[in-house]
């Protein structure tokens, strides 16, 4: 469901682990396209594909992030398990009923979180899990990016479809912060829009955070990087070591000094997903899809759940309630 841009990356591991039977879109040149580039059926309606399509295992929803709810649900009520890009949604009450509507169809529902696949992001987690790092002590997040205005059309920048920066363009860095370090226990932020007079909510944040296991962090986030994307970056400073996961999009190690451990080679991950004038963060669908065809086969196979999708909104929108208002 939806043919846009991050559709076709969808696409291109669908084929690989199945087969892509039907794409919808209510814009019929970009079903159309997608349609005859895999030999599937389109549909501009989606009533009309799930009417339609009666063997269907997989829907992958990837249209904007307001519509994840309704179209999730729809999905899962035709009796559907569901892939959603991120964010599963961008409000808790819409996840708890596309949760309660996956248990009453008795279907999975799972949500993109690429970067957990990232090779330096998985070898913090195991440092973390493993106890290696000791007593976590403070956390350092930052996600300096580039969104010019041009960026900003069609859905984009709309509150009620997009939701904010940290859903768009940051949530898979607030999934990270919960899958490594756990729960928030409170939260202060403040935020602006310096640059973009054509979206309808911040372009620049700053939070602070008190994790439940008593760490302390920061998250700054902007989309004004001049002219390119700078950074996306964790750092982690613990008790028996230190260790920063960055480059552009959580994609290098670039620092590591753990007691007793030599900082690895790690092998080198799958390149940003590119859009024309600007990049998304690292393309790791081809592990989505692997993990998914896993999960869909053994319900212990570790997958992100809907329920770890509904913990980053729960963050985020926590993030916004506490927000101070900045100066005009």
């Amino acid at each position: 469901m939806g043919c846009g841009r991050i559709a076709k990356r969808h696409a291109e591991q669908v084929v690989k682990h199945g087969f892509l039977t039907a794409v919808c879109d209510i814009i019929p040149a970009k079903a159309d396209e997608l349609a005859a580039m895999y030999n599937a059926k389109a549909y501009y309606s989606i009533g009309d594909m799930l009417a339609a399509e009666k063997d269907l295992d997989v829907v992958s929803i990837c249209t904007p992030n307001g519509l994840h709810a309704p179209h999730s649900i729809q999905a899962l009520e035709a009796g559907c398990n569901v892939l959603c890009e991120k964010p599963l949604c961008i409000s808790v009450a819409d996840g708890i009923r596309m949760i309660t509507a996956a248990e009453k169809a008795g279907k999975k529902l799972f949500v993109v979180k690429q970067n957990r696949y990232n090779p330096p992001v998985a070898f913090l987690k195991d440092l973390i899990s493993s106890g290696k790092l000791g007593q976590l002590y403070s956390f350092q997040v930052n996600c300096f990016w580039n969104r010019p205005a041009a960026y900003y059309t069609d859905w984009k920048g709309k509150k009620d479809l997009d939701g904010g920066t940290l859903f768009t363009q940051f949530s898979h860095f607030i999934d990270l912060l919960y899958w490594l370090l756990g729960d928030v226990s409170a939260v202060k932020t403040l935020s602006k829009n310096f640059a973009h007079t054509n979206i309808e909510f911040e372009d620049t944040g700053v939070v602070l955070f008190e994790m439940q296991n008593g760490a302390i962090g920061s998250l700054n986030y902007t989309v004004n990087s001049f002219n390119k994307n700078m950074e996306g970056s964790i750092t982690v400073f613990a008790e028996h070591g230190t260790v920063k996961v960055g480059g552009q999009y959580l994609n290098e190690l670039e620092y590591c000094n753990v007691a007793g451990i030599d900082k690895p080679d790690l092998p080198q991950g799958n390149p940003a997903n590119g859009y024309g004038f600007y990049q998304g963060s690292m393309s790791n669908h081809d592990k989505v899809y692997e993990n998914l065809i896993a999960a869909l086969q053994n319900d212990d196979h570790e997958f992100v759940s809907a329920e770890d999708g509904l913990k980053t909104v729960e963050i985020i929108e926590k993030i916004y309630k506490s927000t101070v208002p900045s100066a005009p």
